[in-house]
């Protein structure tokens, strides 16, 4: 898939979506947000990019501590929910701009920390995007990546990328701890730290999210209770298809 025909497919799934992600509990809530929060005390003058901003979540949590925020998105919809909530809750220093994370509009070394959650299983090229990153980071500036994280086995990982796949067409891949150390590596910013989290994911909302079409959500069932029990037991799927996956949160600094 071109880098184009990748864009259309990320801005119709999640354009069609934008107000079920700013009221969805799986992106609302989590422990990262005081992890992010922490990092920013005694920074008031902080500039953050918040890359991926989906609903606008980290950009909610952080504008308070910070000078300014870019929240950062391909869905030009998505950001019209951000900028709407962002003034209902006078948050008047988050600015919502468009694009890709592998081409950012912004000039060197214009952020002191770049934060994003959830929304590099989506880009076309990470490697590319995290080079943008450390471009756009001051000298000592700080990047945290929050994700999905494939496990790494064989086995695990095709399970993970055909459920994740089969519901969201937008889907590219959840990386595991490994590549995303190579990657963040190779682009030239230094790993200060990773930890890994667990989220539980309740089927019914995780599918209706992004309207997967119902010949998907059965092919995604099916699939569930057609593997084995090392994979039903290892991603603790119920009997309702609710699950729980890896999470990684790893800081940078460039």
């Amino acid at each position: 898939m071109t880098g184009k025909a990748h864009t259309a497919v990320v801005q119709k799934q999640f354009g069609e979506q934008a107000s079920a992600y700013l009221s969805s509990a799986v992106h609302a809530q989590g422990a990262e947000f005081a992890l992010l929060q922490a990092e920013l005390v005694g920074r008031s003058e902080a500039r953050v990019l918040d890359l991926g901003c989906g609903a606008g979540h980290v950009s909610f949590n952080v504008a308070p501590l910070v000078k300014k925020v870019a929240a950062y998105d391909l869905s030009q919809q998505m950001l019209d929910v951000v900028a709407a909530a962002a003034t209902e809750r006078g948050l008047n220093n988050i600015t919502t701009v468009c694009g890709a994370a592998e081409r950012l509009p912004f000039a060197d070394g214009e952020f002191d920390f770049v934060f994003s959650r959830y929304s590099a299983h989506h880009w076309s090229d990470l490697g590319q995007a995290l080079r943008e990153v450390r471009r756009v980071l001051k000298p000592g500036g700080v990047a945290a990546f929050i994700d999905v994280m494939s496990p790494g086995s064989p086995l695990f990982d095709t399970y993970l990328q055909s459920v994740e796949v089969l519901r969201d067409t937008s889907h590219v891949r959840d990386y595991s701890a490994g590549e995303w150390l190579r990657q963040v590596n190779e682009a030239g910013l230094h790993v200060r730290s990773t930890q890994r989290q667990r989220l539980r994911l309740e089927f019914s909302s995780w599918v209706e999210r992004m309207r997967t079409p119902q010949p998907l959500r059965v092919a995604i069932r099916d699939l569930q209770q057609a593997m084995g029990a090392e994979v039903r037991e290892y991603f603790e799927i119920e009997a309702d298809g609710s699950f729980s996956t890896d999470v990684l949160v790893l800081w940078a600094e460039r």
